[in-house]
């Protein structure tokens, strides 16, 4: 039997974060759970954070990088301001 698997999106979106905002034709990187994809992940909310797109809350960079490099991404995403990450499950 296979296990279930978990693959990363990083989306851009409102500040509520309604799904609605949410552009898979936009943000369409997977990011599967591995070291290298979690490092990509991280590297793409860098960028967005750089280009002014996404904020990250006030002090909080080093809890957003723990989150996606060693515990669950999507935790990060009570840090982020304009931007989330969702998990879906993968077989």
């Amino acid at each position: 039997m296979a296990t279930e698997k978990k693959v990363y999106v990083f989306f851009n979106c409102d500040e509520e974060k309604t799904q609605k905002s949410m552009n898979i034709f936009y943000n369409k990187t997977i990011y599967n759970d591995t070291k290298k994809a979690r490092k990509e992940l991280l590297a793409k909310v860098e960028e967005e954070v750089a280009a002014g797109r996404v904020n990250i809350a006030e002090g909080k960079d080093a809890s957003v990088h723990k989150a996606i490099l060693e515990g669950d991404p999507t935790k990060a995403d009570k840090y982020l301001q304009y931007a989330t990450i969702k998990a879906f499950s993968f077989i």
